[in-house]
C-alpha cells in the first residue's frame, strides 16, 4: 500500500537499484509461490463427495445435509434463502469434504406414487344433503363426509388441509414423486365421500397415502397426533396387509413432524406417543395401500390455532410430513 501525508518523512533522493539481488529475490519468491501451489494441488480434494443426510425412524437428522431441502413457503410470509448462509455452507464444505449444498430438486422418489387426501372440502358446507348420505366403510355405515371444524375466528379445517396439501405436493414433486390429490377444493365441488377417497389411493396403487386434518377439541388440548389403521377384516374392508407398513409410515411422519415443527405430541389422546389406532374411519378401513391420517393440531385451542393459521408454520408442517414420507419410501 502507498500512503503519503503530513506525518510521513519527505521522499528521499532515488538511488539506482541493484539489479542482481532484486532478480534473485524475485526468483525465490516465484519458486516459493509455485511450490505452495503444487502442495495445495496435492492435498486439496475439491471433488470429495458429500451425501444427503438421512432420517431414522424417530426422525433424527444425521450430521450431514438434511434429507429434504426446505424451500421457502409460497405465501406472503415466505422467507428467501440467506446468501450469507450459503457462503457459510461452502466454507464448511471445504473443511469437512462434503458438498456445498443439496440440489433444489432430486429424483429420490422417482417412480413412487403418493396420494394426498386433504380432509373435508371447503364446498361441503353448501352440499349438506350430499355429504350426509351413508356409505359402507366395512365395519358399519357412516356419513359420506363432514364439514370439518374451524378456529374460533372462522378459519376452516378444510381450508387448512388444502393449503398444507398443496405445500406438501410441491415438496414431494421436488423429490421426483408422482403426487395425486383426492380433490383440489373446487373439483369435485364437495366430498369426495370417504369410500371414494380410499378408492383413489387404491386405484393409483399409491406407495403411500396420507389424509391431512386438524382437530376440534377443547381449549387446553394441544399437539398433533397421527392416526393409524387398526386390523379390520369385515365386508369390503381388510386392513391386515397394510397395518404394519402404515405404522412404519406413521412413526416416521410423527418423528419428523416433531423435529421440523417443534410441536409436541397430543396431550389428550395417544398417551403422549403422538400415535392413535382407529378402526372407525372409512378412509383407512377401505385402503389397500399404506395410509395414515394426521391431525396437525387443535383448532379450538388459542395457542395451537395461532400456529395453524401461520403460513410459515404450515410450511414447516408440510416439510415434516414430507420428510417422514421420504424416509418411509427410501427405507
Amino acid at each position: 500500500m502507498s500512503y503519503t501525508g503530513p506525518d510521513f518523512d519527505a521522499p528521499q533522493q532515488r538511488r539506482r537499484p541493484r539489479r542482481v539481488p532484486l532478480t534473485v529475490a524475485f526468483a525465490g519468491l516465484l519458486s516459493g509461490s509455485l511450490l505452495g501451489w503444487f502442495v495445495y494441488e496435492a492435498v486439496a480434494d475439491p471433488g470429495a463427495p458429500g451425501g444427503p443426510g438421512h432420517l431414522d425412524r424417530a426422525g433424527a437428522a444425521s450430521a450431514s445435509a438434511p434429507a429434504s431441502p426446505s424451500p421457502a413457503a409460497p405465501g406472503d410470509d415466505a422467507k428467501k434463502p440467506d446468501g450469507k448462509k450459503t457462503d457459510a455452507k461452502k466454507t464448511d464444505a471445504k473443511k469437512t469434504g462434503t458438498t456445498a449444498s443439496a440440489p433444489a430438486a432430486t429424483d429420490a422418489l422417482k417412480g413412487k406414487v403418493i396420494v394426498i387426501d386433504p380432509g373435508h372440502n371447503p364446498g361441503n358446507v353448501r352440499h349438506t344433503a350430499e355429504i350426509n348420505r351413508q356409505v359402507d366403510i366395512g365395519t358399519n355405515r357412516k356419513e359420506c363426509d363432514t364439514t370439518g371444524t374451524s378456529t374460533n375466528a372462522g378459519y376452516a379445517e378444510a381450508q387448512f388441509a388444502l393449503d398444507v396439501s398443496h405445500r406438501l405436493r410441491t415438496l414431494l414433486e421436488k423429490e421426483g414423486a408422482t403426487v395425486k390429490l383426492t380433490h383440489d377444493g373446487d373439483e369435485p365441488p364437495w366430498g369426495p365421500c370417504v369410500d371414494e377417497r380410499a378408492r383413489i389411493g387404491n386405484t393409483a396403487r399409491a406407495d403411500a397415502a396420507i389424509s391431512i386434518h386438524a382437530d376440534g377439541s377443547a381449549q387446553g388440548d394441544r399437539g398433533f397426533h397421527v392416526i393409524l389403521p387398526g386390523s379390520v377384516h369385515a365386508g369390503a374392508a381388510d386392513t391386515r396387509p397394510i397395518v404394519g407398513p402404515s405404522r412404519d409410515l406413521g412413526e416416521r411422519i410423527a418423528g419428523n413432524f416433531v423435529r421440523v415443527t417443534g410441536s409436541s405430541p397430543s396431550n389428550y389422546v395417544g398417551g403422549g406417543s403422538g400415535l392413535v389406532t382407529r378402526t372407525d374411519l372409512g378412509g383407512l378401513n377401505l385402503s389397500t395401500v399404506p395410509k395414515v391420517f394426521i391431525e396437525c393440531g387443535n383448532m379450538r385451542d388459542s395457542k395451537d390455532s395461532a400456529l395453524l393459521t401461520s403460513g410459515t408454520w404450515r410450511q414447516k408442517a408440510a416439510q415434516g410430513i414430507s420428510d417422514g414420507i421420504v424416509s418411509f419410501l427410501r427405507g
